[in-house]
């Protein structure tokens, strides 16, 4: 890391931060290629964020009603959907 800290994104943070709690091994065994892994983590998570959000927007659950709160439910909703998706599929993972 040529002693300079790098700068990760938010699931790239969360990745760092389990695999320093949970697996620490895994971590020491990437040695060199911890950033480069976490920096895979956050444009994995930013391709799957934008293909997820993609797919539920079609969905006619998550569609645009004109309900300006109903419209900010729904909007909730699939981020949080995405979010979990993001955290089991790339974060959370050993």
């Amino acid at each position: 890391m040529n002693g300079q800290k790098e700068k990760y994104g938010k699931y790239a943070a969360l990745a760092k931060m389990y695999l320093e709690e949970r697996a620490p091994a895994k971590l020491w065994g990437m040695a060199g290629e911890v950033a480069e892994y976490l920096h895979g983590v956050d444009r994995a998570a930013e391709e799957l964020s934008e293909r997820l959000y993609e797919q539920l927007s079609r969905k006619e659950e998550y569609r645009r009603t004109g309900n300006y709160m109903e419209d900010v439910r729904r909007e909730n909703e699939m981020k949080q959907i995405i979010e979990e998706e993001i955290l089991s599929e790339l974060v959370y993972v050993d």
